[in-house]
């Protein structure tokens, strides 16, 4: 089987189609005055005019909102069912889904318990009036109702209505579906994939198409649904200002990238993995995210490889956040980010701020994929690993030698590939504090004129390069490919074998310990043998 012999390879020379959209999404729809008990009595007092708030006025609200529904499915000719305990509601949407032939409209309504945030009256003292009745937001289990809706323009979608005050909402929509119904209205031939597209007659269109998606547009989908289906507020409630509003609660950025050997894209993939293994280092993850990663970051720093059947995936999280990447249905490279909740990235979670997680989504998922090339693609040649262990002469500069295994250089081009991907390079002082850190020496200890000394070594090796016109530096492509070499040779492969073959105990070793001590042996006896007598 000819296999190429790199990511970069792969995805330069056998990507067929890529694609940049949103995926699946989460929206909050809720009264945002509701949200608290101070905002709910207002309502009753100020909007539905009853002197006392209480959560005996909530009631008679959900009886007129629950018949309404169980009326709707019944004028419809909608079936309304209840799902089961751990009943995968996908599997019961896709059924309805092969029956479904109408343009657009509502499939099916399915209920079921779940816990919800709820307002209830809580009875408390007060000195001198004595008790008062409050309103304060608890946890229940309550029914909701799933409308599952396929839409002209959004293709299968579903909002789920709480059945108790203040009757909040989520709206799931899913980007890939949009694509589809908009090529599809445009008369455009494309290849559908599971939640994707695997070819397209016209894929700039269908590029344009996906950006398209803004939070106008899913705006616009919300108001127009919320005005057929049945609502828990009155229209003089409406008409007094309690409206809907929309918050991202979580939101898939994906870009798809197909090959067009499926084959090679699996080997690909798994080797991808092997290779990148430590992506949940804090300072590889504050690359991938163009987040500082400091020991007080909320986060779990960590790589997972997650195996679903036998399809593996990748995971690497950022606070409640993360990126993840798989192999799609055999044909295509699928990498996602995936944020739940929007203040992992200073962005605020009204659905005005969706341009914003839009550029952080698809910039991490592009970063993820350039550490991963450069990562999967790091050899050097013999003659330049014999150049680096010599002195040169650039330019009447002389600059020692960067030998491998030597624990300074080890750390300097570790420090190295931390510095890569940044567009505005770095300064002395920069790498000065990654590599005093790796050292685990003081700044003073490690002061500048060690690190002007460093940095010439690098430089006159060709490893870094001056940023004209400034005092900062960038890392080559020769300098990343010779980084990645000596610190993963050092930190995978000797390393791990010198401990092995020296440290390891003669009855716990493993194969290899066993085999050089084989050979030993055999050494000593065939030098035994040929020794001459006296």
């Amino acid at each position: 089987m000819n296999v190429a012999r790199n990511a970069g390879e792969v995805l330069a020379e056998h990507t067929t189609l890529e694609l940049e959209c949103i995926d699946r999404m989460c929206l909050n729809v809720h009264v945002p005055l509701l949200q608290s008990g101070g905002g709910t009595s207002a309502f009753f007092r100020g909007v539905r005019g009853n002197p006392v708030p209480s959560s005996a006025l909530m009631a008679p609200m959900t009886r007129r909102f629950v018949s309404a529904i169980e009326r709707f499915a019944q004028r419809e000719g909608v079936d309304l069912v209840r799902f089961e305990r751990f009943e995968r509601k996908d599997d019961r949407t896709q059924t309805y889904l092969r029956r479904f032939e109408a343009a657009e409209g509502v499939l099916y309504i399915g209920k079921a318990q779940e816990k919800a945030r709820v307002v209830r009256t809580e009875r408390r003292e007060d000195p001198v009036h004595g008790p008062y009745p409050w309103l304060v937001s608890k946890t229940a289990m309550v029914n909701h109702y799933y409308i599952h809706i396929v839409d002209d323009d959004f293709g299968p979608l579903f909002i789920k209505f709480c059945s108790y005050f203040p009757y909040n909402a989520k709206l799931c929509i899913n980007g890939h579906e949009y694509v589809k119904r908009q090529l599809a209205k445009r008369g455009v031939a494309f290849e559908p994939l599971d939640n994707g597209v695997l070819s397209c007659a016209d894929p700039a269109l269908m590029q344009r198409l996906a950006d398209g998606l803004t939070a106008a547009a899913i705006e616009r989908l919300l108001r127009k649904w919320l005005k057929r289906l049945p609502h828990p507020f009155t229209a003089a409630d409406r008409a007094a200002g309690i409206r809907y509003d929309l918050s991202v609660l979580q939101a898939e950025f994906a870009l798809t990238q197909v090959l067009d050997r499926p084959v090679q894209g699996r080997v690909l993939f798994e080797e991808i993995i092997r290779e990148n293994v430590d992506l949940g280092r804090p300072d590889h993850v504050q690359l991938i995210f163009n987040r500082r990663v400091t020991k007080r970051t909320p986060s779990r720093h960590r790589t997972r490889v997650i195996t679903d059947g036998v399809i593996p995936s990748l995971h690497v999280d950022y606070k409640h956040s993360r990126i993840k990447q798989y192999h799609k249905e055999g044909r295509t490279l699928r990498t996602e980010t995936v944020v739940n909740d929007t203040y992992d990235f200073d962005v605020g979670r009204r659905l005005k701020n969706l341009d914003d997680l839009k550029k952080i989504g698809f910039t991490a998922n592009r970063r993820l994929l350039r550490v991963q090339r450069i990562s999967h693609d790091c050899a050097i040649g013999a003659q330049r690993f014999d150049d680096l262990h010599r002195p040169c002469i650039v330019n009447a500069q002389r600059a020692s030698a960067l030998r491998f295994g030597g624990p300074r250089v080890q750390a300097l081009l570790a420090a190295l590939l931390t510095f890569k991907v940044l567009p505005d390079g770095f300064q002395n002082r920069d790498l000065r504090e990654t590599v005093a850190s790796l050292m685990g020496w003081s700044l003073e200890t490690y002061g500048r004129n060690r690190m002007t000394y460093d940095l010439r070594r690098l430089r006159l090796h060709g490893l870094i390069e001056r940023i004209p016109h400034t005092r900062r530096y960038r890392v080559t492509d020769d300098g990343l490919r010779t980084a990645l070499c000596y610190h993963r040779t050092y930190a995978r492969v000797f390393r791990p074998t010198l401990s092995v073959v020296f440290d390891a105990p003669p009855r716990t070793a493993c194969r290899l310990r066993r085999a050089v001590d084989s050979f030993d042996r055999e050494i000593q006896q065939l030098w035994h043998g040929r020794q001459l007598a006296a």
